[in-house]
């Protein structure tokens, strides 16, 4: 199961940098670059969604999901519950400075 969920992940990821990499900024026109974006908003004028924002909010919110899905499935494996857990049994030196 968890090299489904992984493989899943994997190509979710290059779909979302695929599909990111298409989408045209909001001011990607030469007026963007000076300032002329004809609104006052953050980020431009707002578009109706597009195929392309739909898919990457699909596949963002599926990227989540199987990142959450991928750390609890490791963290149940593990025995370890802490990156701290294994050094208990080593002490901790501190080298001195030379004089």
């Amino acid at each position: 199961m968890f090299y489904f969920v992984l493989a899943i992940h994997i190509i979710v990821s290059l779909m979302l940098v695929g599909i990111i990499l298409l989408q045209q900024g909001s001011s990607a026109d030469l007026a963007g670059a000076f300032g002329g974006q004809g609104s006052q908003t953050a980020f431009g004028p707002r578009k109706a969604a597009s195929m392309l924002t739909r898919l990457t909010a699909w596949g963002a919110a599926i990227f989540m999901i199987t990142s959450l899905t991928l750390t609890v499935m490791l963290s149940r494996s593990s025995g370890e519950h802490s990156v701290l857990s294994g050094t208990a049994g080593h002490p901790v030196t501190q080298s001195q400075p030379k004089k």
